[in-house]
């Protein structure tokens, strides 16, 4: 069963707005009405039923019309209709004739300050919710102003034939100016409300789909990062041991075993990036690469410790270890590489230089390349790749240590300068 007033609930906050501004100007509506009505129906005797009628009849059609042009104005400024000029044009002419036919009654039945009070009140009511009515249906706020300053000139004006004094017409223009320019100020306040509303609704939407576009792209990111390295090492190895077994060499078979472990690790690692809970391990991914780069008949040395780092600091290096080594085996022919860690002055700088450069236009331009840009980025580090000038590719990454982590690591390290064998990454 459903709780009254459910409906309101399931509305948006801009569409929430658009109702209570809505139904505010048909309060108005109903407010003008009741203001300019109920004085008319209490001086019935007096003014006679059909002179009371026709005021009725001419104050209920003026708030019939504003609450109608209020409606159609709101759905235009919406962009769901087009901009009702007939009916504001309508409401303007409405309200000259229903202002001027008060004016016209006061001054032609006899004299009475009750008849009078009552015709004053009608005249300035109508012509105030009139001007704030119009200005919810006009752009341009300099017409709502030209609007505002006409009715109040025309205002000062109609009082003059029918005996009104200077003073007392310039009363009554003055009264209609702040009137009418009050309630249209608040007509001008209520569009730009609205739409205010409605453009943060929607910049909120855009940074939703900004959200969700960059988990995409950061999916796509660590599903480069992780079956590049992996598919690189595979063929790699799947070629070994086809020679291998051409020849009727044994360590075919201890080839295809290695194939077999990195297809396992690389299934676990696309279940881990799916899953989001995929870090890279930078002790794990210097053995890895020396390993890997040492079957592939490179010379390849690591120095400096890779312990007593934070834990980002870890993850991000061992991405950049583990791209560097993808592209080492991808591109150019090197015969050596070195891999240096190097820690002091707050920051963690990782080194990978190598004899193989690129064959390439752009270097450090890869998908690879600006993707570990992205994630040291993310922790305030930097990548810079490129040839030397001798023959040589150096990469190198830098990233600053947070103030809590100053300490050093220890002096007893197992792998501190010393190059890691390849007995301890392949089986």
């Amino acid at each position: 069963m459903r709780r009254p007033g459910g409906w309101w609930g399931r509305k948006s906050t801009p569409a929430k707005v658009e109702t209570y501004t809505r139904w505010s100007y048909h309060f108005f509506a109903l407010f003008e009405c009741a203001m300019a009505g109920l004085p008319v129906a209490g001086r019935i005797g007096r003014l006679g039923p059909a002179l009371a009628a026709l005021l009725l009849l001419l104050v209920a059609a003026h708030s019939a019309v504003c609450a109608v042009t209020a409606s159609r104005a709101l759905d235009w400024l919406r962009g769901r209709r087009d901009q009702p000029l007939r009916l504001l044009w309508v409401l303007g002419a409405l309200t000259a004739v229903v202002a001027v036919t008060v004016v016209a009654v006061s001054e032609h039945r006899p004299a009475d300050e009750d008849t009078g009070s009552t015709a004053g009140g009608i005249f300035g009511i109508v012509l105030v919710f009139g001007l704030g009515n119009i200005a919810l249906g006009v752009r341009s706020r300099r017409r709502v102003f030209a609007s505002v300053v006409g009715f109040a000139a025309g205002a000062g004006l109609v009082s003059f034939p029918f005996g009104a004094s200077g003073p007392t017409a310039l009363a009554v223009a003055a009264a209609v100016l702040l009137g009418g320019g009050f309630l249209a100020f608040t007509s001008v306040f209520s569009v730009w409300l609205l739409n205010a509303v409605y453009e943060l609704d929607e910049a909120r939407e855009t940074r939703t789909r900004l959200a969700v576009a960059e988990e995409r792209l950061r999916f796509g990111r660590d599903l480069h990062d992780v079956m590049g390295r992996n598919l690189t090492v595979i063929a790699l190895k799947s070629e070994l041991a086809v020679q291998l077994a051409q020849r009727g060499r044994p360590e075919a078979v201890v080839q295809m075993v290695e194939v077999q472990r990195l297809a396992h690790e690389a299934q676990r690692e696309v279940r881990e990036v799916v899953r989001g809970y995929r870090e890279a391990d930078l002790a794990g991914e210097l053995a890895g690469a020396q390993g890997v780069l040492t079957a592939a008949g490179i010379d390849c040395t690591v120095t400096g410790p890779a312990t007593g780092l934070p834990a980002p600091v870890q993850s991000a290096l061992g991405w950049v270890v583990r791209e560097a080594a993808t592209n080492v085996l991808r591109h150019g022919d090197a015969r050596c590489c070195a891999v240096e860690l190097r820690r002091g002055e707050g920051r963690v700088v990782l080194t990978v230089e190598n004899d193989g450069v690129p064959q390439t236009e752009g270097p450090g331009r890869g998908s690879g390349l600006v993707g570990l840009r992205e994630r040291l980025a993310e922790i305030g580090g930097t990548l810079r790749a490129g040839p030397t000038g001798d023959g040589l590719f150096l990469l190198t990454a830098e990233v600053p240590l947070p103030a809590h982590s100053g300490e050093a690591p220890p002096a007893a390290s197992p792998t501190a300068h010393t190059p890691l064998p390849l007995s301890e990454v392949t089986p």
